[in-house]
């Protein structure tokens, strides 16, 4: 019943980056801000 997905990699790689691109410098400035708040 599994079916070969025909997807490709270049399309799969250039969704992550996508989502993960943002997701990550959001992650790096909510870090930042929370560091400067408890460190004064």
């Amino acid at each position: 019943m599994s079916e070969k997905s025909s997807t490709p990699t270049g399309l799969v790689a250039f969704a992550w980056a996508l989502v993960g691109l943002p997701l990550a410098y959001g992650l790096v400035q909510t870090i930042r801000t929370a560091s400067s708040l408890f460190t004064g």
